[in-house]
């Protein structure tokens, strides 16, 4: 990202992931996902396309699933952030993310974070998806390895072990 030493920089607070996080000196049009990664220290979301096409930055923010890389972070001051390192307990993999490596719908793991937050998002929503309601949750995510039937079962998978009770 370019520094823009002619603009004002600024100090804001972020709540993420439950705890309120100051940003300092910082340029008013970086996008979240820069200060998410580079002046949080949190690098789950990931920067592929920059363009909220690919859905590897997918964030929660105040309970939508959105792209990070188009969202200015000094317009979030008011807002919950959510990020793929909120998801699993005491360091444990989350049931999606356990899924996820069991149906093998990790490969290169690009696109995984982004996936794993979406897939979150919409079990915590809809326990029980059908394949259209998984296909339109997921269709802002891209994935150029496991041709998504993988990323489907484990979906699915993850469903049906909420439903019964148990673990994935």
């Amino acid at each position: 990202m370019t520094r823009h030493s002619d603009s004002a920089n600024e100090s804001y607070r972020l709540n993420v992931n439950g705890s309120d996080r100051e940003v300092t000196d910082a340029w008013v049009g970086e996008s979240l996902l820069y200060v998410l990664r580079e002046r949080l220290g949190l690098p789950g979301a990931k920067g592929a396309c920059e363009q909220g096409e690919c859905g590897s930055c997918t964030v929660i923010m105040d309970d939508r699933a959105v792209c990070s890389c188009l969202v200015l972070a000094a317009s979030a001051t008011e807002s919950r952030i959510l990020t793929v390192e909120s998801l699993g307990d005491d360091g444990r993999l989350s049931d999606v993310q356990q899924a996820f490596l069991d149906a093998g719908g990790v490969q290169c793991g690009f696109c995984t974070p982004g996936f794993i937050v979406a897939v979150h998002h919409l079990l915590d929503r809809n326990p029980q998806p059908d394949d259209e309601e998984i296909k339109e949750a997921l269709s802002g995510n891209i994935c150029r390895c496991t041709g998504y039937g993988r990323i489907l079962e484990a979906v699915k998978v993850v469903a049906r072990g909420r439903t019964h009770g148990g673990a994935a």
